[in-house]
């Protein structure tokens, strides 16, 4: 077995904390409870919807703050996707290629649902 001359500290330098672990914990959780309050807001439109035509949905998504709250949930609802797959996407997978590409698409896919959203809420809303 060949002996290592490099100590334990030079082996950890470079790969210690990024200093970001407490920010995406605190995000993960605050985007987990708006999550929780806008689901509930989506469930009071859902019943406000349950029963009625096309013209009174377009007439409900229309209202100004209807629509924003709308835009507002999809924000959370995918940044908080993001994180989490950000999360499995960082402890599982280690390719020196791999890992950089799947966290690009990741941040991609979730701005693109995010965009899609917006745009089908804005269509919606101001046609």
């Amino acid at each position: 077995m060949a002996r290592s001359f490099v100590t334990p500290l030079s082996r950890a330098r470079g790969k210690g904390s990024a200093h970001e672990g407490t920010h995406h914990f605190i995000a993960q959780r605050a985007t987990a409870l708006a999550a929780i309050v806008l689901t509930l807001f989506l469930a009071v439109i859902l019943v406000m919807l349950a029963g009625r035509d096309y013209a009174a949905a377009r007439t409900l998504i229309a209202n100004p703050f209807v629509a924003a709250a709308l835009t507002a949930t999809a924000a959370v609802f995918c940044w908080h996707m993001k994180l989490g797959m950000q999360v499995i996407i960082e402890d599982y997978v280690h390719g020196r290629i791999l890992r950089p590409a799947l966290l690009f698409a990741n941040a991609a896919f979730s701005a693109a649902i995010f965009l899609l959203v917006v745009v089908a809420i804005g269509k919606i809303a101001f046609s």
